[in-house]
């Protein structure tokens, strides 16, 4: 079923009274599962190595180094310094916890890009390529540029160009985020839906005067409690991509 915001017009009618020409993406969590490729990646390198850990918890201990870290950067604690550096110095630190200290330097190298290589939720693939036939698709995400390249070509994420952070040096809430990307694509903010499965996201959006749409996600795992309902009136809450390409006509 389509929500959308109460007073909103019609879902047909919605995109188009909006003048809406592309939709940028959050990619971590919004249109890739990061989490379930990091838990089997790391229980496969565990039974080749013969250690039984607690890979779930090696890989929510790895995710919890982001949102610190990149609110350090923003802040001018740390210099600019790209998320696949930031996981690497995070994945380094957890190795000895779980048994894995003797990995080489070409072991951890791969296992760091294990991030490149998540599986697309199973509406996204179907979603993107709906939504392209009508708007300009492009990836707005916290990862570094060479790790969003390779994550949709390992995916078949039919987006039109990569935008991260990194074109502006400086990591989402920050305003230099969105002010780039609407620069890049040559459009008004108000021509742009931002599409996000995080809340905070999407208010740093609509700040910057950009459109709004939500749904949920589970990527934290089955007990995840947060952003699993719109905190306000985004312009679209639905189900999954496949509806959101549905309520933009596609």
């Amino acid at each position: 079923m389509v929500a959308l915001a109460v007073g909103a017009p019609a879902a047909a009618d919605l995109g188009q009274g909006m003048d809406i020409k592309a939709l940028t993406f959050d990619v971590f969590g919004t249109v890739v599962d990061w989490r379930s490729a990091v838990i089997a990646e790391l229980s496969a390198l565990g039974a080749a190595k013969g250690i039984d850990g607690d890979w779930a918890a090696f890989a929510d201990a790895w995710k919890a180094c982001y949102t610190p870290a990149l609110r350090k950067v923003n802040a001018g604690a740390l210099p600019w310094t790209n998320v696949d550096r930031i996981f690497r110095e995070e994945l380094d630190a957890l190795l000895p916890q779980y048994g894995l200290a003797a990995l080489d330097e070409a072991e951890r190298e791969h296992l760091n890009r294990v991030w490149c290589r998540p599986q697309a939720w199973p509406d996204s693939v179907a979603g993107l390529a709906r939504l392209k036939t009508r708007y300009t698709l492009a990836t707005l995400s916290n990862g570094n540029f060479a790790w969003l390249v390779a994550m949709a070509k390992h995916c078949g994420l039919p987006f039109d160009c990569v935008l991260t952070a990194e074109n502006a040096r400086a990591y989402k809430p920050d305003p230099k985020v969105y002010r780039m990307a609407t620069e890049l694509l040559g459009l008004a903010p108000s021509e742009i839906l931002m599409v996000a499965s995080h809340n905070y996201d999407l208010a740093a959006a609509r700040d910057h005067g950009m459109h709004t749409a939500f749904f949920p996600r589970q990527e934290n795992g089955p007990g995840q409690t947060t952003d699993q309902t719109a905190d306000s009136d985004w312009d679209y809450v639905v189900a999954d991509l496949e509806e959101l390409a549905a309520a933009l006509g596609c």
